[in-house]
């Protein structure tokens, strides 16, 4: 049986040493077959994402759990559908909630900015009130009583995006959303960065990982593999977008509509968000200018 046959929301499975995953009921077309939360351990648990805020799933992690301690509530990153149970799970268990920090922790002087003049988030659900117990920093070690970890801040997908790299072997990461096995990586400015994106692909790679396992999806088997594709997805959609522009200036809008013309309308919105990160990207690379300054409504142009 495949490992995507075996995602059944509320059941827990073993998906490597040490290392439990639990489907949350959420399914949707952003969410692929819902969001997975991991369990680290077994009588000193870490639970890794607890999903959306859903009193089903939170019965599920408890039921996972079943007597047994948590001493970490861990968040890749302050999206609702990874980070909204952390409340009531902390609640319930007594764990501190772990993350990288406040929602807009991480972002880039020019995210901050386009922040600050208005640009605001696409739609994805940013857990605002989300604030953590403890801190966690890139390369900082944490552990249980039979599990260990590191994190590594991996922004992208979000400024303050963490994963988790699993130490009894050293070979598995917990990626969230920055690498996922079943679509490519949403990037929405200003949480979402090309740039940064890429940065953190690298990263991965130099980790030498035997497995993935994602924030969304069944797990990913040859990681090296994955981050090729990834990469050169954003390296495609790239020169897609400097093609384009040599047709003359452009808005987002007006990219998006060409480049994603098979694109349903549900979705078109999420690929505006992605043009705009590229173009965002080159701009910062001085091979855009935007007029009459960077913005969602600018209008782009080669230099």
């Amino acid at each position: 049986m495949s490992d995507a046959a075996q995602m059944v929301p509320g059941r827990a499975e073993v998906v490597a040493p040490g290392v439990r995953r639990l489907l949350a009921p959420n399914p949707s077309p952003m969410t692929g077959p819902g969001t997975n939360t991991y369990l680290l351990g077994q009588t000193d648990i870490a639970v890794v994402d607890p999903g959306p805020d859903d009193p089903a799933h939170l019965s599920a992690i408890l039921a996972a759990i079943n007597s047994q301690t948590v001493s970490h509530i861990l968040i890749t990153h302050a999206h609702r559908d990874h980070s909204a149970l952390a409340p009531a799970l902390a609640q319930a268990t007594g764990a501190p909630i772990c993350a990288f920090g406040h929602p807009e922790a991480g972002r880039s002087a020019t995210m901050q900015t386009l922040a600050a003049n208005g640009l605001a988030g696409g739609g994805e659900g940013v857990h605002t009130e989300l604030t953590p117990d403890l801190v966690l920093k890139d390369g900082q070690h944490i552990q249980g009583a039979d599990w260990s970890a590191t994190t590594l801040h991996t922004p992208g997908h979000f400024a303050g995006h963490l994963a988790f790299v699993v130490e009894a072997n050293g070979e598995v990461a917990l990626t969230g959303d920055t690498i996922l096995g079943w679509t490519s990586t949403l990037i929405s400015p200003p949480d979402g960065d090309v740039g940064a994106f890429m940065t953190s692909c690298e990263r991965l790679r130099s980790l030498g990982a035997k497995q993935f396992l994602p924030g969304h999806g069944p797990k990913i088997d040859e990681p090296a593999e994955r981050l090729d594709w990834l990469m050169g997805h954003r390296r495609n959609r790239e020169a897609q977008i400097v093609a384009m522009l040599t047709n003359g200036p452009a808005t987002v809008a007006e990219l998006t509509t060409q480049i994603y013309a098979d694109v349903t309308d549900y979705l078109l919105p999420m690929a505006e968000r992605n043009v705009l990160a590229h173009l965002i990207d080159l701009h910062e690379r001085n091979r855009v200018n935007a007029a009459p300054k960077l913005s969602a409504t600018a209008i782009f142009a080669l230099r």
